[in-house]
Order: C-alpha cells, then sequence, then structure tokens
C-alpha cells in the first residue's frame, strides 16, 4: 500500500498551519503531524547551535522516523505544516519517504514579502514577554529572507500555490492534487 504525506511548506505568515487546519476538517482520516514538535524536544535534549533545529541531522532522521512510523501503526494520510528552507533538507526527508514508500505531494506556499511581514508583525508569540516576541518575530522575518532566495531551488521540491487565495481554495486544490477527489 502506498501512503501518502501532505508537506506544507512556506515562509513564515504564509498561511501553512491554517491549510493543514482546513484540510485536517476535510479529510478527517488524515493525522496531523507537527515536525516542529519533533525538534522542540531535541531542543530539550541536546544544544541546537543558532536556534534552527532542522541543522541537527537527528532531527532530520527523527522527522522521518516518526512519519514512518505513524504510516506503519495507523496506514492512515498524514499531513504536515513546517517550513523547510534548506532544499537539500527537503530532498533529504522526502527522499527517504519516497524510498520508504511514501508519496509525497510537498506544498510550497507563496506570499508577498509584504503580506508576510504585516503577518508576522500581527502576532503575539510569546504573551507577557515583549522581548522574546521581538526576537521570535525578528528570527521569523530572517527566515523569510532565507525562504525568498531559496524558492526557486524549492521549485523543484513541490508544487507551488498562491497563498494570497482564500484558504477553501487552497485547500480544494491540495485535496485534488493528494487524493484525485476521493477524501471521505
Amino acid at each position: 500500500m502506498t501512503h501518502r504525506m501532505v508537506w506544507v511548506n512556506g515562509a513564515f505568515g504564509s498561511g501553512k498551519t491554517t491549510l493543514v487546519g482546513e484540510l485536517s476538517r476535510r479529510w478527517p482520516e488524515a493525522l496531523v503531524y507537527d515536525p516542529e514538535s519533533t525538534g522542540y524536544l531535541l531542543r530539550e535534549i541536546v544544544p541546537v547551535t543558532g536556534g534552527n533545529f532542522q541543522h541537527l541531522p537527528l532531527w532530520r532522521r527523527q522527522v522521518v522516523s516518526l512519519a514512518l512510523g505513524l504510516f506503519e501503526e495507523y496506514d492512515r494520510p498524514v499531513l504536515s505544516a513546517q517550513t523547510l528552507v534548506d532544499a537539500a533538507y527537503a530532498r533529504e526527508i522526502f527522499g527517504a519517504l519516497r524510498t520508504a514508500g511514501v508519496d509525497v505531494l510537498h506544498v510550497c506556499l507563496r506570499v508577498p514579502p509584504a503580506e508576510l511581514g504585516r503577518r508576522i508583525d500581527g502576532r503575539t508569540v510569546v504573551p507577557g514577554d515583549p522581548v522574546r516576541d521581538a526576537e521570535i518575530r525578528r528570527w521569523c522575518r530572517e527566515q523569510n529572507v532565507r525562504w525568498t532566495a531559496a524558492a526557486d531551488e524549492l521549485r523543484a521540491e513541490g508544487v507551488h500555490l498562491d497563498a494570497g487565495r482564500p484558504v477553501a481554495e487552497l485547500a480544494d486544490e491540495v485535496l485534488a492534487l493528494a487524493t484525485g477527489g476521493a477524501t471521505s
């Protein structure tokens, strides 16, 4: 049996989590796996230079391992929302999944930089800690500069969609690509 994974990628503020939430609502048999939670766990155990756990080879292996475990144990589709900026990391993760028989649909959301900035600045990530909140927003903006620079290389790794469209339209398109319209 072929397992199916939809990985929604994009800059911070592009609507990844919102889209996965809509996909999950419409495709109830799909499991939602947040690879960031794996990074947070590792951050509690080992030092993460520069704050980016994606640089840890262990994070990338664990993301693949946990996804494969979800398929093996539950035999259901998996939805993930995670910004992957480094195309080599995307190839590593998606290549390992595909080698294991997983059909990966890599969806890249594109939003104009000014809109991304507006969305990031409109968020509160750490309520009650304005200094930490500002640090996180700054980090997100820096990553978005990297995302924009890597977008063309990531194009070969996935389907690019205009995230300025309504989430319902995006979900329709992603579900059609992922299931051929065969959701329940």
